[in-house]
């Protein structure tokens, strides 16, 4: 197999993929709130793709015991990406509009960027750098159209901001983690489902806590949207992105998140009227030729094709 044809195979379609279906998930996330509290859907997501993450593993052959090591790797995993993540976006979408959540947490670049430099010696280039500086414009001016299409309070934008960068911090956190020469040795979707286990008790444990006992919406749409979100949008889609991380480092990886907002706007346009003014159009613009920039050849350094 010729080499641009491997890699379409094994980053740009996987990158597509778990691409548009996260641009799908937060007008998902939207409905998920109301009845349930945002917490125990967060279990309930994961207790789901835990068990199904485990039977795809299962299938592909790989061994789910763990060492001590791989223990302790899945339980700072499910700490960082599946509770004070996931937690953390469902509660800033109390507060401000899915929309700018997605574009917040689009900014996830920047903290992948540094931690891969700072633990993983993935320097960024010069052509990386600057690229993302203009994808950090093209994001900025999508939130400053999302801030003028739907108001909110000082405090509103403050407290959804604050909760966004927080779960985009420990986003960040499980893709360096996870990329480390001593962890890459784990059979990789036993390792995910291990890390989604533990992220489910840990997310009940805060959910009973927080909220108090479980509570179940009768509804069948919120159940359709939270299997969506258990299988699609958390098991096909990690299965395919941490892959990725590995061959082409967090900070790359991470770009997914700038394209999810204009997807999900895109769904808005197509569900909720989402009216496109020059602002928007110029965000979006920028964010994809930053994307388009930073992703072509330059000489950010690679991690190693992952051997799982």
């Amino acid at each position: 197999m010729n080499e641009p044809h491997a890699t379409f195979r094994s980053v740009a379609l996987p990158f597509i993929v778990f691409t548009a279906i996260w641009g799908s998930t937060w007008i998902v996330i939207r409905g998920q709130l109301g009845v349930v509290p945002p917490q125990w859907s967060v279990t309930y997501r994961f207790v789901i793709a835990a068990a199904g993450m485990a039977a795809v593993a299962a299938w592909k052959g790989q061994d789910l015991r763990l060492d001590r090591t791989g223990a302790l790797a899945a339980i700072f995993l499910g700490f960082s990406q599946f509770c004070i993540n996931f937690n953390a976006v469902y509660f800033a979408e109390r507060h401000i509009t899915s929309g700018v959540v997605a574009t917040v947490f689009a900014l996830l670049l920047i903290p992948s960027s540094l931690l891969a430099w700072a633990f993983l010696g993935q320097r960024p280039s010069a052509r990386f750098a600057w690229s993302s500086l203009v994808a950090v414009a093209g994001i900025l001016l999508l939130f400053a159209h999302e801030l003028q299409e739907h108001g909110a309070s000082s405090a509103q934008i403050a407290g959804g901001i604050a909760l966004t960068l927080v779960g985009m911090v420990g986003a960040a956190a499980a893709n360096v983690f996870q990329a480390r020469p001593e962890i890459r040795r784990f059979p990789l979707l036993a390792l995910i489902a291990w890390s989604m286990a533990a992220g489910a008790v840990m997310d009940g444990i805060f959910a009973s806590a927080m909220a108090g006992p479980p509570v179940f919406d009768p509804r069948p749409v919120y159940w359709v949207g939270l299997l969506y979100l258990a299988l699609p949008a958390s098991v096909l889609t990690f299965a395919l992105y941490y892959p990725v991380v590995r061959k082409i480092g967090p900070g790359k990886a991470a770009y997914s998140s700038v394209i999810v907002p204009i997807i999900a706007m895109g769904f808005s346009t197509w569900l909720e009227d989402y009216r496109w003014t020059p602002l928007a159009i110029a965000g979006a613009a920028l964010a994809l030729g930053g994307m388009a920039g930073a992703l072509s050849r330059g000489r950010t350094k690679i991690a190693a094709p992952d051997a799982g």
